[in-house]
This record gives C-alpha cells, sequence and structure tokens, in this order.
C-alpha cells in the first residue's frame, strides 16, 4: 500500500509542463527605491521568488504564457501583472498603502492566501522585518509581534508561547523549519533556534497563534511556527554578517557577545543548485543568583535547613532527632531539619553560551520545471541552560536532521529523521549532591552535624552549653570540615568525574539519543478542479526511538519505540463574487497507545466592502495532543521528587528501593522499601492534603483501568489519556487609508488537560487501609513522585487581541497592538493540579520607525509591557512582577557594497526582568552589525 501511495504521488508530479523565464525589477511607485525581499507568485501556484539586494528578480514559470503574476511587498499595495510573453525587463512599481495584509502565507489553509484572507489569526515575519528587528537575533524579534510571548531560558535558548499553558519545555507548541519538526525528541520541545536557522537563510516565519491538529496533527496543539527557507535557485551568492557588542546583566557584568554567519548558494543550470550555511554565536549567558529560599521565606544560610533557589546539594535534607540519637528524654533538645551545605549555581556552570548551526541541501529539477528533488541537511550543537525540575546545563548538545523530498506545485513526500545527542550535558543539582558525596557521605556528614550540635548545646568540653544558633552554626563548621572548595584542583577534579558520570546516585550526566523517523505527504487537487472547489489530501506517520540508557527513560534494557499515524483532507469553496471562503477540514490520527482522534476544523471568511477592505471571519476546530514521550516513559529521579511516566510498562519497569528510617527498619524488618512505578498512582498521598494536615488519597485519573492481583499488574493502556481542546476565534480585518486594524477574540476549552501532580508514595503500609502508610508520614518514611495525569474537569481559557498599524507625518510607520489572556480554573477546588499557564493577562506593545528617514537610513523603536503574573512550574512558583522594555537600532545601507550597517540595542534602559522563576534576569544587548548581501 505503501508503495502504491508512493508511486501514485510520484506519477503525478512527473507530469511535464513547459516553462517561461521571466525577469526584472521591483521599486517603489514613488521614490523609485528598489524593494529587496518582495515575493513575487505565479498566481494560483506555489511557485515563487523574491527580489535580491538589487530589487531583481528570475522567475521560472511552470507554463506557458498566459499566466499572472502576484507582486507584494509588506506596506505596499499587493499588483497581479499579466505575462504574455518570456522576458527579462520587467519593472513592477507598487504603491505603499500602509498594509501588511497583502503578504502571502502558506500555513493557515496549506494553500497560498494573503493574510487577509486567512480564516485564522496569522502573524508573519519576513526578510523586510529581519533587517528592520530591534532585537539582536531575529528570533528574540518575534516577541515584538502581537499574541507572543517569548519566555527566556538562557542567552541561547528562548521559548516561544502562544496563548499560555506553557513552561520552557513548550510540548504543545510546534515548530516547523522547512516542513521539518524541529522538536528536541527526548526531550518533547523545540530549544527555540538553538539549532535551527540562519538570519540568512530566512525567507519568511508565520506563526499560528491557536489550535492547528487537523491539518499538522497532535503537535499543533496550541500554536506552531513555520520557518521556510531560501531557494538555491532564487537567492544566489555569497552573504554573510557579523554582530559584535555586549551583553549587560548585574550579576554577570559586561561581557562580549559575537555572532557571525555566512551562506552560500549557486545554481548550476536550471536543474541543479546547492546552498549551504554556517552561523555561530557566543556570548555570557544570563547569571542565576537568586540565594534567597523560597519556600522558607525569611531564611537566610543561617537556618539549618536552608534551600536557595539558585543553590543546590542544599536541597538534600533530613530530620534529625537529636533527643533519640543521644538517648535524651523527648523535648530535651528537640529536633530539627538539616540540609547539607550547598553550591552557588556560578560554581557549577560554565555561563558560556554558545550556538553553532550549519546545513547543507542540494536541489535537483530534472525537467527543468517546477518538480523538485531535494536532500536537506541540518546540525545544530549548543551550549545552554534548560531549566525543568531542575536546571540543566546543556553542553555540546547536538541536534540533526536530514530530510529527502521530493515535491512540484501541487504535491510533496518528504521523509526526515530527527535525532539528538546530548552531548556532555548535566543536572546541576544532582552535581551539586553528588559532588558533597565525593569528599564526605550522607552518613558521616550528618553524623558529623549531629555529634557536635548535641555537644555544643550540652556543653560537652567546655561546660558552657552553647544556644541553637550557635550550636548548629559549630554543627555545620565541623560537619564542612573537608568541604571543596570551587576554584581549586580537588573540587575541579571531583566536578569533572562527577558530570562525566551517568548515574545519577553517583553522578549528574545525562545520556540521551533518542530520535524519530517521519514521513508525510500532501497533494493539492486545485489544478484539477478549477473554479470549483480547492482539495487537499495528506497524511503522516511518525515512529520514536526512546535511547538515555536509563537516565531519563525507563529504557535500561534498550530502546523504547512506539509509533502514531494520521491523514487528512481539507475542503475551500469560494462563493457570493469570492467574497465568501468556507474551509472545512478534518484529520485523523491514531497513536499506538491511544484510540484514534478526529479533528475537524470549520471556517468562514467574508470580504465586506465596496473595495473589499473589510474582512469578518470565523472558525471553529477540535484538536488533541497524546502524551509526550516524557509523558508516558520518563523515570527520572530530580531530587526533589521523581517523576514517573504512565505508560503500562513504564508502571513496572520503575523499580526503586528507598531507604527507610530507624522506625521503618522496626515495621519492615528490612533496611530498604522496594517502590514500584504504578505506587505513585495507586498508593500516595495527594501533597496539598499532607500539607493542609488531612492526609487523603488522590483521585486516580483512570480507575476502570486498573486490575489488581496477587501477582502483578494487568494495564490495558496508560493512565494519561489524550489532551484535548475546542477552539473558537473571531476576527476582523480591515484597511482604513493609511491605517490596518486586525481584532480578534478566542474561547478555548480543554478536556483531560494534561499536567503534573505531586504525591506522596509511604514506603509501608496501604493508603486508605490502615495506620501503617500515615506512620510513614509522621517517620519520614516516603517519596515524593510526579505524575502524568488528566485535569477532572474541564479547563477554559480566553483572550482578545487588537493591533492597529498607520502611516503617520508622510513616512513613519507606527503600531500599537494590545493581548489580554485568562484562564478559568479552580484551583482552591484542584490544589495539586497545575496548569502551567504562565503568560499574564495584560501586555501592550508598539513600535515606532521610517525604513527611508533619509536615503538609504531608517530606524526602529520598539516597546513592551507585561503586567504582573504568576509563574507555575516543577522548578518553583512565584509571581513575575511588571516591566517595560524598550528596544532600538538605526541602520543605513551602501548600496554599492551590498550592505547594511545597524547599531542597536535590546532593553536599552537596563530594566532587568525574569520571565521565569529560578532564571536569570534578562539584562541588556547592545551590538553593530554588517551585513553584506542580506
Amino acid at each position: 500500500m505503501k508503495r502504491m501511495i508512493l508511486g501514485t504521488l510520484l506519477f503525478m508530479g512527473f507530469f511535464a509542463y513547459s516553462q517561461t523565464q521571466i525577469g526584472g525589477t521591483v521599486v517603489d511607485n514613488d521614490t523609485g527605491e528598489l524593494l529587496i525581499g518582495a515575493t513575487i507568485l505565479v498566481e494560483g501556484t506555489t511557485t515563487g521568488t523574491t527580489t535580491n539586494f538589487d530589487g531583481q528578480f528570475t522567475l521560472s514559470a511552470p507554463s506557458d504564457p498566459p499566466f499572472n503574476i502576484v507582486v507584494s511587498y509588506t506596506g505596499y499595495a499587493t499588483r497581479t501583472i499579466a505575462i504574455t510573453q518570456a522576458t527579462d525587463d520587467l519593472r513592477i512599481g507598487l504603491t505603499y498603502s500602509a498594509t501588511s495584509l497583502d503578504e502571502v502565507v502558506l500555513g493557515a489553509s496549506r494553500t497560498p492566501e494573503r493574510v487577509f484572507e486567512s480564516p485564522v489569526s496569522i502573524e508573519r515575519f519576513g526578510i523586510k522585518e529581519i533587517k528592520n528587528t530591534t532585537a539582536a537575533t531575529f528570533y528574540d524579534g518575534l516577541q515584538n509581534l502581537k499574541g507572543v510571548d517569548i519566555n527566556t531560558n538562557s542567552l541561547t535558548f528562548q521559548s516561544v508561547n502562544t496563548r499560555g499553558f506553557a513552561t520552557f519545555a513548550n510540548t504543545r507548541f510546534m515548530q516547523l523549519v522547512d516542513g521539518m519538526d524541529n522538536t528536541a525528541p527526548g526531550l518533547n520541545f523545540v530549544l527555540g533556534n538553538l539549532v535551527g536557522m540562519s538570519e540568512l537563510e530566512v525567507q519568511s516565519i508565520e506563526i499560528l497563534p491557536g489550535a492547528s491538529s487537523a491539518l499538522y496533527g497532535a503537535g499543533a496543539f496550541n500554536g506552531i511556527l513555520f520557518m521556510r527557507s531560501k531557494s538555491p535557485f532564487d537567492f544566489q551568492g555569497i552573504s554573510a554578517y557579523f554582530k559584535t557588542g555586549i551583553t549587560s546583566q548585574e550579576a554577570a557584568g559586561d561581557n562580549n557577545y559575537y555572532d557571525f554567519g555566512v551562506r552560500a548558494a549557486h545554481a548550476f543550470s536550471d536543474k541543479l543548485a546547492i546552498k549551504a550555511n554556517f552561523s555561530f554565536l557566543k556570548g555570557e549567558d544570563w547569571h542565576a543568583n537568586r540565594t534567597d529560599d523560597l519556600f522558607n521565606p525569611g531564611a537566610d544560610r543561617s537556618d539549618p535547613s536552608y534551600n536557595g533557589l539558585n543553590v543546590y546539594g542544599d536541597d538534600f535534607t533530613i530530620p534529625l532527632n537529636f533527643d533519640e540519637l543521644a538517648d535524651l528524654p523527648s523535648g530535651t533538645l528537640g529536633s530539627a531539619n538539616v540540609s547539607r551545605t550547598g553550591y552557588d549555581e556560578r560554581d557549577l556552570v560554565n555561563y558560556g553560551a554558545e550556538s553553532v548551526k550549519t546545513d547543507f541541501s542540494l536541489y535537483y529539477r530534472p525537467f527543468a520545471d517546477d518538480f523538485e528533488i531535494i536532500y536537506n541537511g541540518r546540525v545544530g550543537r549548543g551550549n545552554t541552560i534548560y531549566q525543568g525540575a531542575n536546571r540543566y546545563a546543556v553542553r555540546n548538545f547536538i541536534l540533526q536532521q536530514h530530510k529527502i523530498e521530493i515535491r512540484n506545485d501541487n504535491f510533496f513526500v518528504r521523509g526526515y529523521i530527527t535525532s539528538e545527542n546530548s552531548g556532555d550535558s548535566y543536572d546541576t543539582r544532582f552535581a551539586a549532591i553528588n559532588l558533597n558525596r565525593q569528599w564526605k557521605s550522607d552518613t558521616d556528614w550528618f553524623g558529623d552535624y549531629a555529634a557536635t550540635y548535641i555537644g555544643a548545646r550540652l556543653g560537652i568540653g567546655t561546660g558552657n552549653p552553647l544556644d541553637e544558633a550557635t550550636a548548629h552554626a559549630l554543627a555545620r563548621q565541623a560537619a564542612d570540615t573537608g568541604r571543596l572548595i570551587p576554584g581549586t584542583p580537588q573540587f575541579q577534579s571531583a566536578f569533572n568525574r562527577v558530570i562525566s558520570d551517568g548515574d545519577l546516585t553517583t553522578g549528574a550526566k545525562f545520556i540521551d539519543n533518542t530520535k524519530f523517523r517521519h514521513i508525510d505527504a500532501n497533494y493539492n487537487f486545485s489544478h484539477l478542479t478549477g473554479d470549483f472547489m480547492d482539495i487537499q489530501i495528506g497524511g503522516s506517520f511518525r515512529e520514536y526511538e526512546l535511547n538515555s540508557q536509563g537516565t531519563i527513560f525507563t529504557d535500561i534494557d534498550g530502546p523504547i519505540t512506539y509509533n502514531e499515524y494520521g491523514a487528512y483532507m481539507q475542503l475551500q469553496k469560494k462563493l457570493m463574487d469570492e467574497r465568501l471562503k468556507l474551509t472545512g477540514s478534518v484529520r485523523y490520527d491514531k497513536n499506538e497507545f491511544f484510540d484514534g482522534f478526529y479533528s475537524p476544523r470549520f471556517s468562514a471568511v467574508y470580504t465586506a466592502g465596496e473595495n473589499r477592505k473589510q474582512n469578518f471571519r470565523f472558525s471553529v476546530q477540535q484538536g488533541f495532543r497524546n502524551p509526550t514521550t516524557q509523558d508516558l516513559f520518563i523515570g527520572l529521579d530530580a531530587g526533589a521528587a521523581v517523576l514517573v511516566g504512565s505508560a503500562p510498562d513504564n508502571l513496572l519497569r520503575d523499580v526503586r528501593d528507598w531507604p527507610l528510617s530507624e522506625s521503618g527498619r522496626i515495621i519492615t524488618g528490612g533496611t530498604t522499601s522496594t517502590i514500584v512505578g504504578i505506587d505513585a498512582y495507586t498508593n500516595a498521598f495527594s501533597l496539598a492534603s499532607v500539607q493542609a494536615g488531612n492526609p487523603q488519597a488522590p483521585v486516580n485519573p483512570n480507575p476502570s483501568i486498573i486490575e489488581l492481583d496477587d501477582v502483578e499488574y494487568d494495564l490495558d493502556t496508560p493512565l494519561v489519556e489524550p489532551e484535548e481542546i475546542t477552539a473558537y476565534e473571531v476576527g476582523y480585518r480591515a484597511q482604513f487609508g493609511k491605517v490596518v486594524i486586525d481584532l480578534s477574540a478566542y474561547y478555548n476549552r480543554y478536556k483531560n488537560f494534561i499536567s503534573q501532580t505531586t504525591v506522596l508514595v509511604p514506603l509501608y503500609g496501604q493508603v486508605g487501609d490502615n495506620s501503617l502508610s500515615l506512620l510513614a508520614l509522621q517517620n519520614g518514611d516516603f517519596k515524593a513522585y510526579q505524575t502524568y495525569t488528566n485535569a477532572l474537569v474541564d479547563i477554559d481559557s480566553y483572550g482578545a487581541t487588537i493591533g492597529v498599524d498607520a502611516k503617520i507625518f508622510g513616512n513613519y510607520d507606527i503600531g500599537v497592538n494590545y493581548t489580554y489572556a485568562d484562564l478559568d480554573f479552580d484551583q482552591a477546588a484542584f490544589p495539586d493540579f497545575r496548569t502551567n499557564f504562565n503568560t499574564p493577562n495584560h501586555k501592550v506593545k508598539a513600535s515606532f520607525g521610517n525604513t527611508a528617514l533619509f536615503e538609504n537610513f531608517g530606524f526602529n523603536i520598539n516597546y513592551r509591557w507585561n503586567d504582573t503574573y504568576f509563574w507555575q512550574a516543577s522548578f518553583a512558583d512565584g509571581q513575575i512582577p511588571s516591566y517595560n522594555i524598550v528596544d532600538a537600532q538605526i541602520n543605513y545601507a551602501v548600496p554599492s557594497i551590498k550592505s547594511v550597517f545597524k547599531a542597536g540595542g535590546s532593553n536599552i534602559l537596563g530594566q532587568e526582568y525574569f520571565s521565569a522563576i529560578g532564571t536569570g534576569a534578562v539584562g541588556s544587548i547592545f551590538y553593530v552589525s554588517w551585513a553584506i548581501n542580506p
């Protein structure tokens, strides 16, 4: 069957077409200014190109004249030009219209259409926007788009978030780079542009803020980003850029910043072309140096149980009963929770941030028309910091993608592989914990602490009993005798041993060589159906291969594999003199572990007004998200809690022996207790109920599929089900002279919302059956687990955006937009369930600039304000203060040497801000750049 489908698609694609060469120049009608990056498309097809640095273009049309070409450029009215013969001297003038609504996008409907006609919200960022961005990188510049959040995890790792429900691990957002899912297979989320695309290679970026499962499957649940590269047939020659400057942060000081890239592309003929890219970015990451005890406000390092936010190793805490240890009457000295002395994050991390990206592509057009065979290989390596349950030093991380694609204007078939290699990455928390154990075991350290404290409090040897605070200080000093000091050879030697050890009981290294293989195809029948109706069909297949050697997943016995597949159809029809466009889509997806799911979408777009300058749109769709590889198969001890996935095999694989207290040994007669992963789901206390003093068992999310047996557990399906969304959206777009308005509002209802719930598993006793489990809590004989569960009630979110762009004072561009977002969920009724909404209720963004203040000179200023909001994540929760950020740049073009010089800065007012609890404060970046033939 697969061979038949592939053969049919190839047969369809091998129709021979005539070819017509056209070329020319695109200019501003009023000033004659060359328009760089203008788009030229053959009407009704995806065949197109863009103008080069000289405003020139060459296009191979797939048919004989007559036909039309559509010419567009941001801020200018689109023109349709009738082509009656081959020519290379067209001169096309565009008139400024202060609108970006004529820009052509592909992502909303998988077919070319103007932004004005899009049935859903969409944001576009193209060559012109890259030139004018105030941010240090084009990816950072995306944060100035309306409805888009950029959570800054690191200098080289920014996470895009639209419409909330995301930590840095944004598993509800998809990023496609030339059609390839850029998700790191083992991490299940996109690492920003750490291993993505060079800015010289970007032709356009599109962002769909809402659900897109009907066309793109399970990953496109809460937003999708499309990144398209330049074709070597259309963009030839050598291009390069160099940026240098400084990063400035109170904690890190001023540090050098470098960013360099080069692109080479050449068409050997009208059949064969190649291109290659290389980029390198290096700088000092944002230092995280918060030492406040977030879990015990007011505590400082003198507190015996101190646990600093960005201090690690001090989270290893045990209760010491000094009366019991000294065989004294209860109440004589009492007890205390005592933590080992930790290390600051700066002692455990090299803050050098780095991103190296390379790619190579070969394009072959066997018939010199629109039929192409493409090989594309991308390899990225990076150093960054990722914050999940812990802070992870990502070092020499490698993500590579290799793709073979066959396509023409009407179809594509592509197959690719995405694989990651964790390199030398490690967990900073376990680095500190096991570094401490390198020089003194936990037993010896706490023994020395207790002996010293008891002696000091009783006055042994001095006859002068000391107060509690002084005794605790002496006890820590005695226990820390021999402690490894950062900066010494002994410290570095022990540290290197720990971070190269993949056993988290003794080391901190992560080992991950996970990959997935993906095939997808699409065929557009519009060239056959004519004006009757546009019809598209497509499908995909993906296979995961998890390979962490037991350090992340429970794959200690070998790689874990599973698969999923899907197929879709879309119908589109224009009515009422093409004023009304109706689109219907439906997709069926099946994961190996779950029942199949249908994702329908319906939309209507109506164009009103005599000049067709007003547009009303409505859409409703259902989407879904399968549990991720980690939701299913993780088995990671993060220190504060054990993360255990919900797949049937995983619950039986996750077997751990936990040490018991003295009371526990009396009860069980052993020294350890064996816990199986399923215990976290079936024999555990709710954390919130324990904290409230009323221990209760958590409600099992799917009790009907659990059958307990004296010999084994019989589970048919995972304990977590796919997450579902029903999304409604209305919108309005209009142009009134030089003013453009874009409004949208949405309402989302989530069913079976997936999140993590923290529970406490007693090391003996059955929860709810006897008092042993309560005694285990009292004795400290329990272990915290994080389970992956579905919400017991529906969760709703809603919001709206309004954007206004205009041309004022002749040639100045001004824009302002406002975004509102909110959540409807009764957190008090479900205190253990975490939605991770993580977006402010209110955001305001504004821009002001002029691309031609005078000849070849332009400038741009961006402003962003975020309301305060509550950040919720596995590392830490807390309030994020509101902030005001200003970015600015000036640029000067020198056409004679095909160069653009730019000077700019992000956060130029120096107001440092956080986008999450536990990260480094984001400071300022100041830079100058030189781009040649960009």
